[in-house]
Parts: structure tokens; sequence; C-alpha cells
């Protein structure tokens, strides 16, 4: 676990992690438990352009859909008592992770590459997947993302865990960092 600077203002909750291991379903939890307000960047993105990711990385590329990422990260740091869930890929912008550390407690959601495969093998919306070995592309991404991931403040396994414990886990550590 890194430390938490005490300079930092946390009023917020980010959950950082690869696809599949829980940021939408425990994050949902978590809000509820903190009673704070769950945001998922995801779905932000798609509900102001009006499509799915996958249709934006089909029409226009990973590239355009980083800088609306962006774009939702940056508007999300105005906001209080959040927990949001971000995008896989979306601490691989170092900028996107410092703005995150600005307002919010940073957790990073891990589990194996299996534990994922299991739980992502029967999703058709992860056009990063879309590769005749998923679980080798799983591998490789994780490798890659890892270094970013453990910028986080906080490292929970969510892979052999209910998502209500994980909640909770995520719950006690924000108070905490608050605490300090």
């Amino acid at each position: 676990m890194a430390s938490v600077n005490n300079a930092r203002t946390l009023h917020n909750l980010a959950l950082v992690g690869f696809m599949g291991t829980g940021k939408s379903t425990i994050g949902r939890i978590a809000a509820e438990l903190m009673q704070f307000t769950f945001v998922d960047t995801d779905a932000l993105i798609e509900a102001r352009l009006g499509r799915t990711i996958s249709q934006v990385f089909e029409q226009e590329g990973e590239a355009a859909f980083r800088q609306y990422e962006k774009s939702a990260v940056q508007e999300l740091a105005r906001e209080q008592r959040l927990v949001i869930a971000t995008g896989g890929g979306l601490v691989m912008d170092p900028s996107n992770l410092a703005s995150l550390k600005d307002h919010a407690l940073v957790i990073w959601l891990c589990a194996t590459p299996e534990a994922i495969w299991e739980r992502v093998r029967a999703q058709t919306h992860r056009p990063l997947l879309q590769t005749p070995d998923p679980l080798a592309k799983i591998r490789e991404m994780l490798a890659a993302r890892t270094p970013s991931y453990r910028e986080a403040d906080v490292y929970i396994d969510s892979g052999l865990r209910p998502p209500r414990e994980v909640a909770a886990q995520i719950a006690h550590q924000f108070h905490l960092a608050r605490k300090r």
C-alpha cells in the first residue's frame, strides 16, 4: 500500500484496475455503504456520446476514447462524495491518475488473469478482447498496466472474495485514509 499524502483532500474514492475486477459491481455497493454517489466513467462517456464504448472504439479508435476518458476524469474532480469506477486503461495516462489523486483515495482492485477471464468470457462488449486468444491478451495488457495500477494508494484483491466484503474493506480504507 502506498502512503496517502496528508496534504490531499480526500472527498471521493476511485477504483482502478483491469476489466472484470469488479470496479462497477463493488463500486455500487461501496457507494451504498458510504452514502456516496456511484459514477462509472465508461457509462458516463456512453451517456454523453449516445454510443457504446465498443462503437467509440470502432468508429473513432482507442485514442479518441482515451480523450473522452480524460475529459470525464477532469470533470469528476469538481464533484464530492463520489465512488468512481474507472475504465481499465484509464490510469495508463499519468495525468488521469494524478487528477484522481488530487481529490480521491485511489484503490486498485486486482485479480489473476484467470479470474478476470472467468468473469468476462461471456461478455461481448469488451472491444480489447476481440482476439483469437483473449486470456493471452489479458495477461499481456495486465502486465503492461500493472506498473500504473501500482501507483494506487491501496491494493485490494477482488478475485476470490464476495463483492460486499470487498466493498466493506474499501469503505473502511477510505475512512482510515481520511483520518490521517
